[in-house]
Parts: structure tokens; C-alpha cells; sequence
């Protein structure tokens, strides 16, 4: 496959990008082109629509506003102001707000309690804020051929959100022992995904307060762009009359008075809708639109626009399993910055010292999270699938969503080989100050069994690791899939049977990138803004290629 666009113009369009980055002047939360939807008029017009304020959408929406009017439409507020977002040691308070204000909008699937960002940022203003980069695999999978915009578009926004963490003496000795449980070599620190065990970038710095993809937006230009809060999108709007295929133009979002809004593009050929909303959201979306399986179109009563069969489908969540390893030494609180990367498609991560599973303290049977830690451990992958599909309308409530979490019996047999290596690290001598000596293996997983790890019926003893795996199985939000590259878009994530509409985010991931995805969606969200401008702007200088 050849690159997107020709590379004389792409090494001075990404020239010219960077330059303007390093004179951005914006501040975070005074940005001058954000305000409440409530502020926007009835009637508005742009060159580009982004959908969703989040991983993706803000990066592509801020690359795009260099050239051209930007309007980018987020349903949740601000993350500044709010230190449940921005200091880490509230992480994971919002999980258990469950207000319509909440920024995590909670969906339970399975038996399995999960999260959906509702909030400027996205999943990067609730996440545990581990950075790191995706495998080659991953930019081969989204079809991301050019190597030096990948290193440019990483770059970009570590230049702003991440900073190297600085391990306590809990991840110390968390990273010796993965290594002397054979999650070899130790990798020092590193940003790349690569065999062994590394130290990570963090989205929190040093002094604790998180920088989310909002933070990307000081890169924006401000004449360019109009980012609207607490703006719901209800549909996108289509042309199809004399149209030999559906022609997106614009769209119907309300406010948070529930006043009624359109925004259209304005005339230029290559304007686009963008679709930004996440692995739950665009798919919704799409199927609220009139795009989607012809089944759940005519259930709902919705006028078909694109009988499209793949929208919703093959969604997948990584399990994730954590074991709670009580100490009789307290634990510095900590979030993960370490990682374990295993050659069988495992990943082993920490959190110390905190309530990871924000459970009631009572929960613990006697011990404290506050003495004691969790090694969590994750799957690549997966290959189990599911589907997405609509319950309503109402595009503020969550569609329902199946993972068939371990229903592929190679995605149990990962999950039995990290836990494995989860109890050799466990029983290492590097960790030997952090486990009390009289406990066994089994008596740790019985205690984790009778934890609320979910909302699973299950015995309170283990049987086997596989059982433990299923009782057990938690989600770490890397959930992805509904919007493939192939099937609803092409290799520039246009919709295939649609002009004038992309989906850029995490629906259309094959397999999730790295240990966690962030880094890989904030780089698409990068990359696809630099590729749809060197497009545009070839043709508008009659340059062929």
C-alpha cells in the first residue's frame, strides 16, 4: 500500500504543524473557542464536524483547525476545574458517581462493571493514565504506513500530556519480581512496546495532576476552531435525493437545556463529518443515523440511509484480572507506570496501596488496601467477540454491548499463563517484603474470589485458574471494535458507501495496541488530521500523486 499523500508535501506540511505547535499560545481552560453549547447558535456551518471530544477527536480536531473552520462537539464538560479528574490520588472517584453529570457514564456487560467517558478528554481524563506505545502490528492493522508521521504524532503529544514516573519502593520491587518470574529483560524505561518488563510514561507528572487530551488543544488554532460542551449528538444528517450515494452534510445535537442545534458543512467538495465518538458511541450513532444492520434499523423505526451489516459488530473488551497481595508493610500509593509484557500475549501491571477495585473497605475480610497491592493482569487481543446494539433513541443512554469475555478458549489459556506468572512474582524473593510468609497461592485467590471483583455469581474457593479467570474477569475500559477498517470503513476511515463521512477512534481497532491503547488512538487521532490535510491541500495546489 503507498502512502496517503506524496512525501515532499507531507515533510512540509508536518513541518509547518510542528512550528505552529511550539507557538501556541492558548492556556488550558481558558481557551477562548470553548464554551457551552447552550452559547451556540440555532444555525452554524464548517468546514469539518468532529463528533466526540475525546482520544481521537480532539488531536484530529485540533490538526484540521489549521487550515480550515473546525467544529468539534463534545456531550460532557470540561475536565479543568474538577480534581476528581485532574489529581491522581481521586483516581477512579468518578466510577462511582452515577449522576447524568458523571464524567463515566457506567455500563455493566456481562456481569462486568465497565465505564464510558463522558467528558472533555475522554478516556484520557479517567483512565489510570499508563502510557504506552502500540506494537508495529498495530499501525500495520490501521492501515499507517508512513514510520516517520507514527514517531512525529506520538511526539506531538507527549510533548504536552506525558512525563516519566519516578517507581516507589512497592513498583521496585514489583519490577524485580516480574523478572525473576521470567518477564525478561528488564527494559528500563521506555515509551515502545517491546518483551520484558519496562517502566512506562504517565498522563499524571510529578506532582501528581493529569494532562488529558484537552491539554492538546493549546496546539489548536484558535481562529479555526469551536469546541462545544455538553452538546449531545442526535443524528447525522444525509442528502440522498439525486444522490447515488448517501452524502453526509451535517448535524442535530442538543444542548444541555435540550434546545435543538444543526450544524452543516459549508460548500467545499472535501468536507467532511467525522465521527469521534468511541467504541460504544459511533456505532450508536451511526445506527441512530439511518447506518446499520437492517434489523435493528426497522425495530427502532428508523429510516434506513445505508443498509450497513458490520456497524456494532465484533466488539471486544481485554479481561483483565487482579489479585490483591495483602502486605504486613504499608504501601505508597501508586497507579501503574510499570508493565510486564509477556511472549505469550499477557500484560502485568500494579497498583499499590489504593482501592483499585473501589470497593467498600469492609470488603477486605480484616486487611486494608492500604497495606497491600494489586498485580493486574490483561490479554492481548482479544478473540472473543460480541455486539453492539441499540435499546432506544436516545443517544445519551448506553446501547447494549456484549464482549463474550473468554468465550475463545485462547484467550482463557493467556489469562491462565499471567496469572501463573502473576503468582512465581508474587512468591519471588524481590517481593518477599510485601506477602506475609504463611500465605499460600491459594489462600490469595481464595481471598480475591470473595472480593467484588464483579457482579458474577461464583464460588468463594478456587478450582482451577480457569475458573478463576472467569469468576474474576474484570474490564480495564480497553474495549474497542464496532466501526472496522474493511468492513463499515476503508483504509482512510471513510464510510464505505457514504461520501463526506469518517470514523476515526477506537471502533475501528482489530486488536487493542500495546498495554494500553492511549498512546496508539491519541497518534491515529494525529495522523489522520496530518494525512486529511496533506490530501486536501495537494488538490489545492493541483499536485497529482
Amino acid at each position: 500500500m503507498t502512502c496517503m499523500f506524496p512525501r515532499p508535501l507531507i515533510c512540509v506540511l508536518v513541518t509547518i504543524l510542528f512550528v505552529h505547535d511550539l507557538c501556541a499560545a492558548e492556556t488550558p481552560t481558558k481557551y477562548a473557542f470553548m464554551k457551552e453549547a447552550t452559547k451556540a447558535p440555532k444555525v452554524s456551518f464548517y468546514d469539518y464536524i468532529v463528533i466526540g471530544g475525546g482520544t481521537a477527536g480532539i488531536p484530529l480536531a485540533t490538526t484540521l483547525s489549521a487550515n480550515y473552520s473546525v467544529l468539534l462537539l463534545e456531550r460532557g464538560g470540561s475536565p479543568y476545574g474538577n480534581p476528581n479528574i485532574t489529581q491522581v490520588m481521586n483516581f477512579g472517584s468518578y466510577f462511582l458517581d452515577t449522576s447524568p453529570n458523571s464524567p463515566s457514564q457506567q455500563f455493566i456487560s456481562e456481569g462486568v462493571i465497565n465505564a464510558r467517558p463522558r467528558v472533555l478528554g475522554g478516556g484520557t481524563a479517567i483512565n489510570a493514565g499508563f502510557y504506552s506505545r502500540g506494537e508495529p502490528m498495530f499501525n500495520k492493522e490501521a492501515r499507517l504506513m508512513d514510520k516517520r508521521l507514527i514517531r512525529k504524532s506520538y511526539e506531538w503529544a507527549e510533548k504536552v500530556m506525558v512525563s516519566k514516573p519516578k517507581p516507589k519502593k512497592w513498583q521496585s520491587a514489583f519490577r524485580a519480581a516480574l523478572v525473576e518470574a521470567g518477564v525478561k529483560p528488564d527494559n528500563g524505561f521506555t515509551y515502545d512496546h517491546i518483551v520484558g518488563t519496562k517502566l512506562a510514561g504517565s498522563i499524571f507528572d510529578e506532582r501528581g495532576t493529569r494532562h488529558t487530551a484537552a491539554d492538546l488543544l493549546q496546539y489548536a488554532n484558535p481562529k479555526g476552531l469551536s469546541v462545544l460542551l455538553h452538546a449531545t449528538v442526535e443524528k447525522i444528517l444525509f442528502k440522498t435525493k439525486g444522490k447515488s450515494r448517501p452524502l453526509a452534510y451535517g448535524v442535530a445535537f442538543k444542548d444541555s437545556f435540550g434546545n435543538k442545534h444543526k450544524a452543516y458543512l459549508k460548500g467545499g467538495k472535501k468536507n467532511e463529518v467525522i465521527l469521534s465518538a468511541g467504541a460504544l458511541g459511533s456505532p450508536q450513532l451511526l445506527m441512530l443515523s439511518g447506518i446499520g444492520p437492517k434489523e435493528q434499523l426497522d425495530a427502532h423505526k428508523i429510516k434506513i440511509v445505508l443498509e450497513q451489516p458490520f456497524v456494532g459488530k465484533d466488539m471486544a473488551d481485554n479481561p483483565m484480572n487482579a489479585i490483591f497481595i495483602p502486605s504486613p508493610i504499608a504501601v505508597e500509593p501508586t497507579i501503574a507506570q510499570l508493565v510486564g509484557i509477556t511472549r505469550f500475549g499477557s500484560y502485568i501491571e500494579d497498583a499499590g496501596g489504593n482501592n483499585f477495585i473501589f470497593a467498600d473497605p469492609s470488603a477486605y475480610q480484616g486487611f486494608s488496601p492500604q497495606m497491600g497491592g494489586f498485580m493486574i493482569e490483561k490479554i492481548s487481543g482479544p478473540l472473543s467477540k460480541g455486539e453492539l446494539r441499540i435499546k432506544n433513541l436516545n443517544p445519551a443512554d448506553n446501547p447494549s454491548v456484549t464482549f463474550n469475555y473468554f468465550k475463545e478458549p485462547t484467550d482463557l489459556q493467556k489469562c491462565v499463563k499471567g496469572i501463573r506468572t502473576v503468582l512465581k512474582a508474587i512468591e519471588s524473593k524481590a517481593f518477599s517484603n510485601y506477602k506475609y510468609a504463611n500465605m499460600t497461592s491459594k489462600d490469595i485467590l481464595d481471598l480475591n474470589l470473595r472480593l467484588p471483583m464483579n457482579l458474577r455469581v461464583h464460588g468463594k474457593t478456587s478450582s482451577s485458574l480457569e475458573q478463576y479467570c472467569k469468576d474474576t474477569v474484570r474490564s480495564m475500559w480497553h474495549y474497542h471494535g464496532g466501526c472496522h477498517i474493511g468492513q463499515v470503513v476503508d483504509s482512510e476511515y471513510k464510510v464505505l458507501g457514504v461520501d463526506a463521512l469518517r470514523v476515526i477512534d477506537g471502533s475501528t481497532i482489530l486488536n487493542t495496541p500495546g498495554t494500553n491503547p492511549q498512546a496508539s488512538v491519541l497518534m491515529l487521532g494525529r495522523y489522520m488530521g496530518v494525512a486529511i490535510l496533506g490530501q486536501r491541500l495537494a488538490r489545492e495546489n493541483n499536485k497529482t500523486y
